[in-house]
């Protein structure tokens, strides 16, 4: 719970200054590439995460990594994550900071669920009709499930619409068993 709290204390931080620098977009792009890199590294959290290495030497990888590449104030937030030995709440300040652009943007994300993939035509019409229901901007997010054997299960925050044929398939074995 208190790293929780601490990522939201400092994606506000780097939110706010994104947003004060109109650079909203950017700085969640850079952040979110960073996070995809480190990622990409076996071992790097369990580096970032180890007490008994010098935050000097931590600060020599980051420098390594994106000295040049990274905007001045991204860069710099990254240095503060290392001296303040929370580079590790890098996971979470990303989510952190992606929710409250989108907020900022009016826009929301729609987590979608299909057996098989969609083609882009499909998936540009269901942002379309999502757009439309909630008269917002919507992001989709595209899972695959073939358990659901055909349809679309959407999730906006807490709302779900399962329109696959599980679900209907459920609902209608619901009715017969409540006509018993």
């Amino acid at each position: 719970m208190l790293n929780l709290q601490l990522a939201r204390k400092y994606s506000r931080a780097i939110f706010e200054l994104a947003q004060d620098e109109g650079k909203l977009v950017p700085y969640g792009e850079e952040l979110a590439s960073v996070l995809n890199d480190l990622n990409g590294v076996p071992g790097v959290w369990g580096y970032f995460s180890n007490p008994e290495l010098s935050r000097d030497d931590k600060k020599a990888l980051v420098k390594k990594m994106y000295d040049g590449e990274l905007s001045t104030d991204v860069y710099h937030f990254l240095l503060l994550l290392v001296d303040k030995r929370r580079m590790t709440l890098l996971p979470a300040i990303v989510e952190q900071y992606e929710a409250l652009s989108n907020e900022a943007r009016h826009i929301i994300v729609a987590d979608v669920t299909t057996a098989r993939p969609l083609s882009t035509a499909q998936k540009d019409k269901l942002e379309d009709k999502l757009e439309v229901v909630t008269g917002k901007t919507v992001k989709v997010r595209l899972h695959e499930d073939p358990k659901i054997i055909g349809g679309v299960i959407v999730r906006i925050g807490d709302k779900r619409i399962d329109g696959s044929v599980t679900g209907k398939l459920s609902a209608l074995a619901g009715e017969l068993m409540a006509t018993k």
